[in-house]
């Protein structure tokens, strides 16, 4: 069998100038191109791949897992990302996902990643200089990372002084933390320190700002937006950000000639913040955590000191020394995310049931009730399995989160209409929590006047005059929005099941990884014998009076 391999290409900015010859070539090369759907359509005119696999943000752990699964038969594939692609790329993910199946380097597909332009270095291009000293990337997203972690790194590099440049500073549902992490910058900075706005580097929409820490949050930030936050040193001049290269005695600016040569510009007199002379340590404001040269220790002492510090190892300071503060090591904390509802067609909760929430939740987990009639949790722990048995135990109906297939069923009006329970019922026990290519759900009211908006859900089905009605492929957002396609009606009771798993495993074994239902429908035109029909309605809007 042909042997596949995978590229994980960095295409930097996106505009042809800054992408690599390797990167090109490896586009080229490839069989199957996956990416952010964004990111495919700034490299399409240069990949000739026989498939394209687009899909939406914050997926891409399945981009990850479908590039695997293409290279294990045997195809050649490039995963793509903006930027560079070990920068908060799909490297590492790609890496995961062929860990978890055992991957070698030496026995597996080839992996080769090729490398781009960091939005920190395009961006900085575009500003003047401001990177120029020691400088920091954090990203402000808490999809995958904590927010009380994020906040620890905003910390310490405003207290180390480091050019930072934030990446994924805001979306339009994570608005505080760019807030948050102004508040914490200033308590360390200057409100005029230098910042720079970067929007779409290099691309057609591309804007710059400069501005300062105190006004930065009066212009627009956004994802595609990357803000660099200069450090103590940082200047503007004739509209560039620009950070000297090391400290102003380092250089004699404006002559030909330096008159210190390189051997000599570590000397004391010369430059009075580099190591120390008695101690062979570098002076700074946090000397007090630093323990004291001795000055009749070797080499190899100062080597075995460090080595034990780095071990984490904390031993008693000897007479006037002070105690090295300990390695920070970050605790990774395992997360348990499920849905959790009354059940099929009851919609209430028992008091015993709440307290249970409340007891499995405890002072770190969360809940969120969702547009599905679940509560999301999240809980903190290690023994997920014990969680599912309380829950059970109080008569809770669980449910896993992510891409699976959810029902969602009306009360029956309290019980008044209960013909079609039992069938609900077997959808959700054949059906239910399903893996899908993509998050699917299935919209069930019991009577005709469907008031459970079961026609806007992905497959929706109404019992009417003893039968059933069946919808496809609702889009319930965006400005195309429409309800599902009515596909069948009248459909017999005891044939409802089975068809609707015929249309489920239909899309499950074609669908595109992260392809919506109604996406699947469009491309293929038709599921089972229903054909495709366009229900979406463009709307013409005026523009506003005020121009925006």
């Amino acid at each position: 069998m042909k042997k596949g391999k995978i590229y994980v290409v960095g295409f930097g900015p996106g505009d042809y100038e800054h992408i690599t010859k390797r990167a090109v070539d490896a586009l080229q090369e490839s069989e199957y191109i996956i990416g952010y759907k964004t990111y495919v359509e700034l490299i399409a005119h240069l990949v000739t791949a026989k498939s394209i696999v687009s899909t939406g943000m914050t997926e891409e752990v399945s981009r990850a897992q479908e590039a695997v699964r293409q290279a294990e038969l045997g195809n050649i594939v490039s995963v793509i990302s903006s930027g560079d692609a070990g920068v908060y790329g799909m490297a590492g993910l790609v890496y995961e996902v062929l860990i978890e199946l055992g991957w070698t380097q030496d026995t597996g597909i080839e992996v080769e990643v090729v490398p781009g332009i960091s939005a920190i270095n395009s961006c900085a291009s575009l500003l003047g200089a401001p990177v120029m000293h020691d400088s920091c990337t954090i990203s402000l997203s808490d999809h995958l990372t904590p927010w009380t972690v994020i906040e620890k790194r905003i910390e310490a590099a405003a207290m180390a002084d480091f050019v930072i440049a934030f990446y994924n500073p805001k979306s339009g549902r994570r608005t505080r933390q760019i807030v948050e992490a102004q508040r914490i910058l200033l308590q360390y900075r200057s409100p005029a320190t230098p910042v720079g706005l970067v929007k779409s580097a290099f691309r057609e929409k591309q804007h710059i700002v400069m501005t300062t820490l105190a006004e930065m949050l009066n212009h627009e930030i956004g994802m595609l937006t990357t803000v660099v936050i200069g450090n103590s040193s940082t200047f503007f001049y004739d509209n560039k950000m620009i950070t000297p290269r090391g400290y102003q005695r380092k250089y004699t600016l404006g002559e030909e000639k330096q008159p210190l040569k390189p051997h000599q510009r570590l000397k004391k007199e010369a430059e009075p913040w580099a190591l120390d002379q008695e101690t062979g340590y570098a002076k700074s404001g946090f000397e007090k955590i630093v323990v004291k040269k001795k000055t009749n220790e070797s080499p190899l002492e100062l080597a075995n000191e460090a080595l034990a510090l780095v071990g984490g190892q904390r031993n008693e300071p000897s007479k006037g020394q002070t105690l090295a503060k300990p390695i920070v090591q970050q605790k990774i904390e395992s997360i348990f995310e499920i849905g959790v509802s009354p059940g099929v067609a009851n919609k209430f909760f028992t008091p015993e049931q709440m307290r249970t929430l409340a007891d499995v939740i405890g002072e770190n987990g969360t809940m969120e009730y969702t547009p599905d009639h679940k509560i999301h949790l999240k809980i903190p722990t290690e023994n997920p399995l014990e969680i599912i048995g309380i829950l059970e135990n109080v008569g809770f109906l669980l449910a896993p989160t992510g891409d699976y297939l959810n029902l969602k069923a009306c009360d029956f009006c309290y019980g008044e209409k209960t013909d079609a329970i039992p069938y609900a019922e077997a959808l959700q026990r054949d059906l239910g929590g399903m893996k899908l290519p993509k998050e699917l759900h299935i919209g069930f009211n019991g009577c005709g006047m469907a008031c459970y908006r079961a026609v806007f859900d992905d497959i929706g089905i109404v019992y009417r005059k003893k039968k059933f009605d069946l919808f496809i492929g609702a889009k319930p957002v965006g400005r195309t929005a429409h309800a599902a396609q009515p596909v069948a009606e009248g459909i017999e009771p005891e044939a409802l099941v089975p068809l609707v798993t015929r249309i489920i495993e239909e899309y499950k074994e074609n669908a595109h990884p992260n392809e919506r239902l109604f996406k699947y429908f469009k491309r293929v035109k038709r599921i089972l014998n229903y054909d495709y029909q366009d229900m979406s309605c463009k709307i013409e809007v005026e523009p506003a009076p005020c121009g925006d």
